[in-house]
């Protein structure tokens, strides 16, 4: 996490000028109807008088620093008004033109898949894409927008896929990390086979419409430990669509674990090895080791990057994982915001660097140089 005085230091560095390619900005609506324009009136006078119905608990909770101030930083509120997010001009000053970034992947936290009511899921998610490219994309062609989908309706999530291929300025299919079911059920299989024709990745950005709590043991008493098992429902999701053999079915699926932390992936692949090499007749469509897959298959964005006390760790963290796997993101403009000319401090060349902060996420989302 960058500091929010650092966060304010726009002097030029040898790491910005290698045109950032940041996987992770939130774009946030202007006002609570801000999607009116894009819902029939049926779904406009719903919202109006009943509001969205969601899974989670926290529904109508608001602990700083989570949830309120609109989980940002304090620089973050743009002088015309509004939450930060809405306005394109003040991120395009404030993130996009002082961090150099090439490209910046959109990834919309709006109340649109967590809604239990899915056809007003899948509506939202309609609409949700839609004012992405109004007023985002089709104004700020660094700014790609991602193709929000309520994994709960896969019919509906698939119809919204086929409606944006081909539109180069959506760059993934976002889902939360966490789902009513794991992610690898067949239910879901329509929706991985749509991103694989489409030959769109697929974001699961941390967070989702589950309403179990995140914690095998139950809900957590403290917001420092419900932060911190945000992470297990990523690896419940890798570890589904490895052993519900998705990636064998779906050789080209490529997905990145967006704000999910990534010091996970070592132990979880060489556990579920351990496990594969014992009991794989109960799993005989997986027909490699787990962590084969993960390797081909899975990438991740590194905000928050991890912060061990030696940085020699971190690197050898990056040399397990691969550096062709790691993929910068900021998180702009929430409260952690990792400012990519001082976040993730350990020495590294100046290959390691393109491909960190750049390459990699232009090879993955297809972007044009």
């Amino acid at each position: 996490m960058t500091l929010l005085s650092n966060a304010l230091d726009h002097t030029p560095s040898t790491r910005s000028r290698l045109s950032v390619v940041d996987c992770d900005i939130h774009p946030t609506l202007s006002h609570p109807t801000a999607l009116h324009p894009y819902l029939s009136q049926v779904w406009r006078d719903h919202l109006d008088q009943y509001g969205t119905f969601h899974h989670t608990i926290y529904a109508g909770r608001g602990t700083y620093p989570r949830f309120t101030p609109n989980t940002a930083r304090r620089d973050a509120w743009p002088p015309t008004g509004g939450p930060p997010g809405s306005d394109l001009a003040f991120m395009q000053s404030q993130h996009l033109d002082p961090h150099d970034i090439a490209f910046g992947i959109l990834e919309p936290l709006v109340e649109a898949n967590v809604t239990r009511n899915t056809d007003l899921s899948t509506a939202m998610c309609a609409a949700v894409n839609e004012w992405q490219l109004d007023v985002f994309a089709s104004k700020e062609p660094r700014l790609k927008a991602s193709i929000v989908v309520c994994a709960e309706d896969p019919v509906g999530a698939v119809q919204e896929i086929e409606k944006h291929a081909g539109d180069r300025r959506f760059a993934q299919v976002q889902l939360g990390a966490r789902s009513l079911e794991p992610i690898g059920r067949k239910r879901y299989w329509p929706i991985f086979a749509a991103a694989q024709t489409a030959g769109l990745p697929l974001g699961f950005h941390v967070g989702g419409p589950s309403g179990y709590a995140p914690s095998a043991s139950g809900w957590p008493s403290f917001y420092v430990e419900d932060h911190h098992v945000l992470t297990h429902g990523a690896q419940a999701q890798v570890t589904s669509m490895i052993l519900e053999g998705v990636f064998e079915l779906f050789p080209k699926t490529r997905v990145v674990m967006i704000e999910n932390g990534f010091a996970w992936a070592p132990p979880l692949s060489w556990r579920l090895d351990r496990l594969w090499s014992r009991m794989r007749s109960e799993v005989p469509h997986v027909k490699r080791p787990p962590s084969e897959y993960m390797r081909e298959h899975v990438w991740f964005a590194t905000q928050p990057v991890e912060e061990p006390e030696r940085r020699e760790d971190l690197r050898a963290l990056f040399d397990w994982i691969g550096w062709d796997r790691m993929m910068f993101s900021s998180d702009y403009p929430h409260w952690d915001f990792d400012d990519p000319k001082r976040a993730i401090q350990m020495p590294m060349s100046e290959s390691e660097k393109a491909m960190l902060f750049r390459d990699n996420a232009m090879a993955f989302y297809n972007l044009a140089a």
